[in-house]
């Protein structure tokens, strides 16, 4: 997802590193013992020239679908920036932020600056220099030394649990010894005027009794878009420090209030000072979306009086492995298994977890409920292939994630698409319809059957208000729930959606039938054979209604019917990548094509003309495609080289923005050796996998899932493919064949093979 900019270019630079990772961690910080972990690099995905050129991923701190990702501050965040950014120089506090993508806004984050001497509230102000080579960062412990601004320096460490910060300051050589909690600052509005802000107004109290400074922060940078307004949200928190406190007081708009135990207002702060021979403060800021009270209860909770910095690192490092230690690699490079295992942990970070002790605060009904809640959906992007890796390593997570948006519906009247605190508009298509249905074909049901269906059908069947009228554009204000726009005015009746009344048309159409694919799978499972039939057969007939015969390409079209023009009509890409996009039905897709040998030439015109582009999500599939019209060694090697093009571990290792987890999503199920073209149909399309072996010790299966490969890293073609011992004649793994356990055989080969020739049929004729 990365809207409102220019695409970056796919080759992009690679970086010599100067940080350090896990493996250069104090050993206090390397408990338990786990290669996988020490593999991670949380740079990667950081750099990059633009927002669009950026994987948009910071090296942050936090157990796996953590609340609160805590980072080094080295900017002012907003949509299009990161609160980190490695070219930067200076860092300006530590920051727990709930910013789920670099083109999503932040909402109620914490921040805390250590400093020595005159106390500088003023970000502009307050930033010390720091070296990368004085950096360790590691998926739970970051270590960086600053050269604190009146002289001397501090050395500032962090880990955190999910709703918990745990900083540790250590003065060396400097003035008094300081920190400053912020509550609120100036909040930029949007990505093209930096200098459009507003003020939130918080309020901060400071208890010298207790060594707390607390308070709230009502920022939220997306309320300017989407339907509903969570009027009473806020971040709360919780600081509180080991050491007692000096001297105290308030900021605000850079002038500092002494002795002051609370304020209100913008751009306000607390501070307490320690004394001057204090070598060392220690931290924990507990955060809430409920209350003060909850955020003191969840730092008392997760990480309780007398905890040490390493106990939590500790604690946070064990949530790791219990996932990456799953998944054994053999055969891989250094910077291969690198690549690999930081994509497993940036799979894993969102959603994020809204709950909290049990309860939630829903900014739809403006309500505290209880139950389990999650948020930073974005399922524009993370349908493809980040919904299907997570069933398969963390599906324990699933059914909660399923109620959440099932609570958002309850609560808010539709199903998310991309709910950052509440619902955004952002992006086109209902696909949270097709997360539930892929959840159920894959046995996942504990959740509300029957609420999830009815939520379902209401995406399929209910237009939105203003249909024939609002266009919902991206980031339109003012405007309610987007859902499925279009659907009364043309799509419900002829199948498309018109291009002159609403925006991405053509994108909207293709993502609709879709949609109506996984309602149709949905209505299949809970008997509602009616509805069933009814969107079956809008699926597979409203992709073609926008397919120009004479161009053959797809095409938006018009409310009288008439073509809107080639270059009209799509969302983050083109009539190439979309032509494309017809997953659920591909064979009628090919015959369009002129059949298996035209529609692979067509894929080699895609390809050699450079129009496919990996850096932004409707091509993520195109290169499977081979492999379904029966020439699978072109699909491996078209596979080999995006990987090779589009990830690296370095800090530009992204080609593109990581999007919630699909970037890396990609290349896990690529380097294992499939891929979900169509993730409702439960099947998985066979590509090449990239290593000799790979053993994954699945949650849910009685054995591990073994895929070997041998030879693999020089031999990209495949001459066979066994499942326990039976020979596939076609490439496709369902995914019994995968979440069972089991063995999975590739036989590899240095030169392409005619293997998995055959065509495969239709979706249509299995529903």
């Amino acid at each position: 997802m990365k809207r409102s900019a220019v695409l970056a270019a796919l080759v992009f630079s690679v970086s010599a590193r100067l940080h350090r990772l896990g493996r250069d961690a104090p050993s206090a910080f390397s408990k338990p013992v786990s290669s996988a972990v020490d593999y991670v690099d949380p740079y990667i995905g950081n750099g990059g020239d633009s927002p669009n050129g950026s994987g948009g991923m910071i090296p942050s701190t936090a157990p796996p679908f953590a609340m609160t990702r805590w980072t080094a501050q080295t900017r002012q965040n907003y949509v299009s920036v990161t609160p980190y950014n490695y070219t930067d120089t200076s860092i300006h506090g530590f920051q727990g932020t709930h910013q789920p993508a670099i083109w999503m806004g932040e909402s109620g984050q914490a921040i805390i600056a250590p400093g020595a001497g005159q106390v500088q509230p003023v970000f502009e102000k307050r930033g010390m220099s720091f070296k990368h080579e004085d950096e360790i960062a590691t998926a739970s412990y970051y270590s960086v030394l600053l050269d604190a601004i009146e002289g001397g320096q501090i050395h500032a460490e962090q880990s955190a649990t999910s709703r918990v910060g745990h900083l540790r300051f250590t003065f060396k050589d400097t003035e008094a010894p300081y920190v400053l909690v912020e509550a609120t600052r100036a909040s930029v509005m949007g990505s093209d005027d930096p200098s459009n802000v507003t003020y939130s107004l918080g309020e901060v109290t400071i208890d010298p009794a207790r060594r707390e400074i607390s308070g709230r922060n009502p920022e939220r940078q997306d309320f300017i878009i989407g339907p509903s307004p969570a009027p009473s949200f806020a971040g709360y928190f919780v600081a509180r420090f080991d050491v007692p406190f000096e001297s105290y007081g308030t900021a605000q708009n850079g002038t500092l209030s002494e002795n002051a135990t609370s304020g209100e207002g913008a751009l306000l702060s607390a501070f307490a000072r320690f004394a001057k021979a204090t070598p060392q403060v220690d931290v924990r800021i507990g955060v809430s979306f409920i209350s003060v009270e909850q955020a003191r209860k969840n730092l008392d909770t997760e990480i309780p009086d007398g905890t040490t910095l390493e106990k939590t690192a500790e604690k946070t490092r064990a949530a790791w492995a219990e996932k990456l230690d799953r998944i054994k690699v053999e055969g891989a490079t250094d910077e291969e298994n690198e690549i690999f295992y930081t994509a497993v942990f940036h799979t894993l970070q969102y959603p994020y977890e809204q709950s909290e002790d049990g309860k939630y605060y829903s900014g739809y009904d403006d309500t505290v409920h209880e139950g389990e809640s999650y948020t930073g959906y974005s399922i524009w992007d993370t349908f493809r292939a980040e919904w299907a890796w997570q069933i398969l390593l963390a599906p324990e997570r699933i059914p909660g994630m399923v109620q959440s948006m099932l609570q958002d519906y309850t609560e808010g009247g539709w199903l998310p698409m991309w709910k950052n605190i509440v619902e955004t508009n952002i992006m086109v298509g209902t696909h949270a319809d097709s997360l539930i249905a892929e959840a159920v074909v894959k046995g996942i049901r504990d959740f509300d059957l029957q609420t999830a269906f009815e939520a379902v059908l209401k995406d399929a069947t209910v237009p939105p208000d203003n249909d024939w009228t609002t266009s919902y554009y991206d980031r339109e204000e003012n405007v309610g729930y987007e859902v499925r726009a279009g659907l009364s005015s043309v799509y419900a009746s002829h199948g498309w959606v018109a291009s002159d009344i609403h925006s991405e048309a053509a994108s909207r159409t293709l993502d609709y039938a879709y949609d109506d694919y996984a309602a149709s799978v949905l209505a299949a499972a809970v008997s509602e054979d009616d509805w069933a039939t009814k969107f079956r057969d809008r699926a597979f007939s409203a992709p073609f209604t926008i397919f120009n015969t004479d161009t053959g390409f797809m095409e938006a079209r018009n409310a009288d019917g008439s073509w809107a023009g080639q270059d009209a009509g799509w969302t983050e890409g083109d009539m190439w990548a979309y032509t494309f996009d017809v997953v659920h039905d591909v064979p009628a897709l090919i015959q369009r094509r002129g059949g298996n040998a035209s529609f692979v030439k067509f894929l080699d015109e895609h390809f050699d003309g450079g129009h496919n582009d990996h850096t932004n999500e409707p091509s993520h599939h195109i290169p499977y495609f081979y492999s379904l019209a029966g020439a699978a060694s072109k699909s491996q090697e078209r596979i080999r080289e995006i990987t090779k093009i589009n990830y690296n571990n370095s800090v530009n290792g992204l080609s593109g923005n990581e999007d919630c987890g699909q970037m890396s999503a990609w290349y896990i199920f690529s380097a294992l050796g499939f891929y979900p073209v169509d993730p409702v149909s439960a099947e998985y399309v066979i590509g090449t996998p990239f290593f000799d072996k790979i053993t994954i010790d699945l949650p849910a299966a009685k054995q591990p899932l073994t895929i070997t490969s041998f030879g693999a890293p020089k031999k990209p073609y495949i001459k066979s493919v066994s499942v326990n011992g039976k020979k596939l004649a076609t490439p496709v793994l369902t995914h019994a064949d995968i979440a069972s356990g089991g063995h999975i055989e590739f036989e590899m080969s240095e030169t392409p093979q005619a293997w998995a020739s055959s065509t495969l049929v239709s979706a249509r004729d299995e529903l």
